[in-house]
């Protein structure tokens, strides 16, 4: 358990360290920010909130009339004029916003200097302007004038000089200079002519005191204020709670309270022509009815004149009894037109000579009759003859003649049948229209004469009802009242809703830290470099040995009396091979040195290890190997013209006419690469390099050989079976993380015996040295604005 506890603060201290390493860079930029939120804050234009609450009555429709009222409340009819949400629409809509704006005059602002900026006054300002010119013209200026004052009676005016088009000006220089003017004194200006004079009150004019005029479209200034308006309403409720933004909280205040007043009057005005229309309205109907009225009793008079409307009953029953008998021959009639076409209709589909005709369908006609039997007969003396002959027979022939002609005339007939029983069926029902005439004369008579009494009530009634309706409207023209009633007048609060410091301050410290932290991260995400044995570890599993902290270009190499921190952790890392390789005893241990890829500091290590070593009284020996590039014989400026490639293929050298001893130090004896061969793979081959470590092993405390990278070429891996142990090295801040699997390979298929991970150059912690109190410590004074790494 506790083991998990200690493994969760160690992720958590990787994940805040790099932020905690960088607090100087998180601190100054929320300084930075905050300072930029004072210089807003000093120099921002606040805005101000004020508030009014109105009540919406119900009333604004009484002068309706109480029937048409009643009626819009059902139905496809219902419709609440009253409605709290229009009325709200209605106190937000432009025109009375301009309304407002204008009586306001808020086209013309005064702005006077402050210490920081200058601010807008709005009641009492320290001077009052007169204007010549209409509304019309002065609604749609847009320009701005600056007053300067040079004594109680003059003043200096730049921005509207004489003959100037609103802003544009004919004389430069004069409108840059100003032109003075006294107090009172007309000047003249491209909308007309105005006059200036001085106010008294808390910022009446001084003399050396500067004062700007603007004057902006009315449009303009209407926008600005619809867009700030705020009209709430709740349901179920008849209150509007209004709420308008200015930079000036006087404006703000006096800006709904004239809304309200404008709303009032725009409504009692609409009452007031309701009251007026609906008037005008009963006084022209009174006219127009008492005019029907006296029509309606004229009308009846002349009906019961006209009309004799006595003994109805005897005179209707003849009427009836005509009717009955003109119908029933109309139905007879019309029923012989519908047999003569059906008899038509079956002729024409039937003219085939061997067909039969019906006979008596109900033609009441004769020669029909006689005509279809003839035809029958015919018809069938045919078919006998020709059961026994065929068509071609003289006497069939004459048959079919006859039978053709006999249907030929029946159709003549049914034509001229039809014909006269239309003409009959047309006498019939103009008869029916005449005694039909007859019998609904009386009834209908007797409905006009009482359709005429039932129009006399009616304008009656009405003619009544107007006249009460007039003396209503009179009573409610006089006692007209607003629909809103103010439950708070407008007043704005003196605290700004814009921009708020505490918020200001706070998104200012939150922005001041996220950005730093932010890029940390991000940089975070996109590095992927090895910084520390963590992200090592992270990656491959592979023994750790140590590591070895960055220094200067100047301090390369560690001396025999040396405190710094590279010197400790090469000491560090020399017990730590001894620990490692504390089984060989009777002869050098072989320490192999090498790297991914090349500029990783393997050769700065081995001659570092290697000296570190021999400063212990050991007997060390340093062979490059890396004969394809040399670096260690730079590092200790010894000649390379005769090495290990010389040894290797000059049989008749030994070891020791190609070892060199080191200047100062009679512990350390170095054998250089030599000259660069063109085929080193194969020259590290050769049985010479197993002669050479046989030799040397026995002669030497440690043998640190200097080899060339593993990700690079093969030619450590030929040599690698002398090796007691191999230090792998990786650099710090160099070598890329992907890259570390080339040794996690090496190590998991054993081809570099006994590895172990070196990490170089790394990047020392705050307050970490490696002197242990010994000797003199090294300066750790640190400037305090230099960043942590």
């Amino acid at each position: 358990m506790k083991t998990k506890t200690t493994n969760q603060n160690e992720h958590f201290r990787d994940i805040v360290d790099p932020y905690i390493n960088k607090w100087k860079l998180i601190v100054f930029c929320v300084i930075v920010a905050i300072t930029l939120a004072y210089v807003y804050l000093r120099y921002a234009t606040y805005q101000y909130k004020a508030n009014a609450i109105i009540q919406i009555k119900n009333d604004r429709q009484t002068t309706k009339l109480p029937e048409l009222s009643s009626l819009q409340n059902y139905g496809l009819f219902k419709k609440d004029l009253n409605n709290v949400l229009d009325e709200a629409e209605i106190i937000a809509s432009k025109t009375l916003i301009e309304q407002a704006v204008k009586e306001l005059r808020f086209n013309i602002q005064y702005y006077v200097e402050g210490r920081i900026q200058k601010h807008e006054v709005y009641i009492n300002p320290p001077l009052n302007i007169n204007f010549s010119a209409t509304d019309s013209i002065l609604f749609q200026v847009d320009t701005i004038m600056n007053v300067k004052i040079q004594s109680p009676n003059k003043f200096l005016l730049k921005g509207a000089t004489q003959n100037t088009k609103f802003w544009e000006t004919n004389d430069q220089s004069t409108e840059e200079q100003g032109t003075e003017y006294s107090f009172g004194e007309a000047i003249e200006t491209g909308f007309g002519e105005i006059t200036i004079t001085p106010n008294i009150g808390q910022y009446a004019v001084k003399t050396g005191s500067n004062i700007t005029i603007k004057i902006s479209p009315i449009n303009k200034i209407v926008g600005h204020y619809k867009g700030n308006l705020t009209v709430e309403t709740k349901e179920y409720s008849s209150i509007i709670k209004l709420s308008v933004n200015d930079n000036n909280k006087d404006k703000a205040a006096q800006f709904l309270s004239k809304l309200i007043e404008v709303y009032n009057k725009d409504v009692v005005k609409d009452k007031q022509k309701v009251v007026e229309i609906t008037s005008e309205f009963i006084n022209s109907r009174l006219k127009v009815v008492s005019e029907e009225l006296g029509e309606v009793d004229l009308t009846a008079e002349t009906i019961q004149k006209k009309n004799r409307l006595t003994d109805l009953a005897t005179q209707s029953n003849i009427f009836l009894q005509n009717e009955r008998e003109n119908e029933t021959k109309i139905i007879k009639t019309t029923n012989q037109i519908q047999l003569i076409d059906y008899m038509e209709n079956y002729v024409d589909e039937n003219s085939s000579t061997g067909d039969l005709l019906p006979s008596n369908i109900g033609i009441e006609d004769n020669s029909i009759a006689e005509i279809t039997r003839r035809h029958n007969d015919l018809v069938l003396e045919r078919n006998r003859l020709l059961e026994h002959s065929s068509e071609k027979n003289p006497t069939v022939q004459n048959l079919t003649n006859q039978i053709n002609e006999l249907k030929t005339n029946l159709e003549q007939n049914l034509s001229n049948i039809r014909s006269s029983n239309k003409i009959t069926l047309n006498a019939l029902n103009e008869k029916a229209n005449k005694i039909s005439g007859q019998i609904y004369s009386t009834p209908t008579k007797q409905r006009q004469f009482r359709d005429t009494q039932r129009q006399q009530s009616i304008k009656e009634s009405l003619y009544l009802f107007l006249l009460q309706k007039r003396e209503e409207a009179a009573i409610s023209h006089g006692i007209t009242s607003p629909n809103a009633k103010v439950v708070d007048d407008g007043n704005a609060s003196s605290t700004p809703v814009s921009p708020i410091k505490p918020i200001v301050y706070l998104s200012a410290l939150i922005l001041g830290a996220s950005l730093p932290i932010g890029l940390i991260y991000l940089f975070q995400l996109l590095d992927s470099k090895v910084h520390t044995i963590k992200d090592v570890k992270k990656a491959i599993d592979v023994p750790y040995l140590g590591d070895i902290p960055k220094s200067s270009k100047k301090n390369q190499l560690i001396s025999k009396v040396d405190y710094s921190s590279k010197a400790e952790a090469f000491r560090m890392i020399r017990t730590n091979l001894d620990f490692m390789l504390q089984d060989i005893k009777d002869r050098a241990k072989i320490i192999f040195v090498t790297s991914t890829t090349s500029q990783e500091g393997k050769s700065h290590t081995s001659i570092n290890l290697a000296s570190s070593l021999s400063f212990s009284d050991k007997k060390v020996l340093l062979i490059e190997t890396d004969i394809r590039v040399p670096k260690a014989t730079n590092y200790l400026n010894i000649n390379n013209d005769l090495g290990i490639t010389n040894f290797i293929g000059n049989k008749t050298l030994t070891p020791k006419d190609v070892t060199v001893k080191v200047k100062d130090n009679d512990n350390l004896d170095v054998i250089p690469s030599g000259i660069i061969p063109p085929n080193p793979s194969e020259l590290l081959m050769s049985n010479r390099v197993a002669e050479l470590f046989d030799t040397v092993k026995n002669e030497y405390d440690y043998i640190i050989v200097d080899t060339a990278a593993v990700g690079l070429v093969t030619d450590t891996l030929l040599i690698s079976k002398y090796a007691d142990m191999f230090v792998y090295v990786i650099r710090a801040n160099y070598i890329d993380k992907r890259q570390l699997h080339i040794a996690q390979t090496m190590y998991n298929e054993k081809r570099l015996p006994n590895m172990a991970i070196l990490l170089n150059g790394v990047n020392q912690k705050k307050g970490t040295n490696y002197a242990y109190g010994y000797g003199k410590k090294p300066s750790s004074k640190k400037t305090w604005w230099k960043f942590s790494s």
